[in-house]
């Protein structure tokens, strides 16, 4: 099976100047990637520039072996992204923002669907809520909950256990790992030790050198060390 997601000699940074060293990677069906680095090495970069978000410098990304073309139907329904970004409509419900991503991408049962991501990321209460009612933390599950809930074949997320507790956070790794148990590789920024053991197959260090370390190392960068 050939690899989900392919970055080679990928350069990624603004106004022509590069914020970190080439990443050359790929991430195959069924993996989670983990993205590690200190405070602005450059991380969320990287996944933005993977996701279609901004134009790379120089270098390729591949989904599935194609050019990323953010705007193609095909790329929208094959990566999912969640970044630390509160784009609601400001006029639907929680429950709404997630019905129309469940429709739009022609899930079977999507009220059913619904239900169960208002469930497990606790906003069942609030679904009745437009977005600037709720908390940060709660438009952070709301985001997730519109993150998981759609099918895809590449789920990627910058620092997804931001303003979660520490039961949300062991209940999300366990999300992940069910999602790449299903076929998905996942791509996850994180400066949560634990969650990245818990879910990371491979890590990747962004610096001036970037390279492929074990999990012990990458949380090791992670809490400092």
């Amino acid at each position: 099976m050939g690899a989900v997601l392919e970055a080679e000699r990928l350069l990624v940074g603004y106004a022509g100047t590069a914020v970190c060293g080439e990443v050359s990677s790929a991430i195959a069906a069924g993996e989670v990637l983990a993205v590690v680095g200190f405070n602005g090495a450059g991380k969320s970069t990287v996944v933005r520039t993977l996701a279609g978000r901004q134009a790379p410098l120089a270098g390729e990304v591949r989904v599935h072996g194609l050019p990323v073309m953010p705007d193609a139907v095909l790329f929208r329904r094959q990566v999912a992204a969640v970044f630390d970004e509160d784009v609601f409509f400001p006029s639907l419900t929680v429950r709404e923002h997630l019905l129309l991503v469940a429709r739009g991408h022609s899930l079977a049962s999507p009220e059913e669907a619904v239900d169960a991501e208002l469930e497990f990321f606790g906003l069942s209460e609030r679904s009745h809520a437009v977005p600037d009612a709720l908390s940060s933390g709660q438009r952070r599950r709301l985001l997730l909950a519109a993150g998981f809930i759609r099918p895809s074949s590449l789920l990627i997320l910058d620092e997804p256990e931001q303003r979660l507790d520490p039961v949300m956070r062991d209940a999300l790794a366990h999300r992940i790992q069910q999602r790449a148990a299903t076929g998905s590789a996942v791509v996850l920024v994180t400066h949560d030790p634990r969650l990245l053991v818990q879910t990371a197959t491979a890590c990747l260090v962004i610096d001036e050198v970037v390279e492929r370390v074990d999990t012990r190392r990458a949380a090791e960068i992670i809490a400092g060390s």
